[in-house]
């Protein structure tokens, strides 16, 4: 049986994930435009990170991106982060935020489509970050 929430709980799952980049700077210049396309909003800036808080107010996961202090190269393939799906609210969305990154140089694996093989309705994009990370805007409606 599911406990309902207590006062103070969000009822959110995850708080915030935390993501290392071998430049912080360049990290800052490539999701600085693009975060607001996927529903958040700036939420601190240090030395030596950046984080992002969902929009408006509303409930979700911080993302929050660190200087790595190790070198290393990063594959989506190892053990480790896969990617990042971020969902956001319609279909046009989706296209906006393929012609953004497409604008930015992004790799781009899989332009706007449906995927059947997912529960339905998924209508996503799939790109590289500057870093190689896997990146996905996907929304779950039929129409906008």
């Amino acid at each position: 049986m599911r406990r309902p929430a207590r006062r103070g709980e969000t009822g959110a799952v995850l708080g915030h994930l935390g993501v290392n980049v071998p430049g912080l700077h360049k990290a800052s210049a490539y999701y600085g435009p693009l975060m607001p396309l996927l529903g958040y909003e700036p939420f601190m800036t240090t030395e030596d990170a950046i984080a992002f808080m969902p929009a408006g107010g509303k409930r979700g996961a911080y993302l929050f991106l660190y200087e790595a202090t190790e070198e290393g190269t990063y594959t989506r393939e190892r053990t480790g982060l896969q990617h990042l799906a971020f969902i956001v609210p319609s279909r046009e969305s989706v296209l906006d935020v393929h012609a953004h990154v497409t604008r930015a140089g992004s790799t781009v694996l899989h332009a706007p489509q449906e995927w059947p093989q997912y529960p339905p309705p998924y209508f996503a994009t799939f790109w590289l970050d500057p870093f190689g990370i896997m990146l996905e805007a996907v929304c779950h409606h039929d129409c906008d």
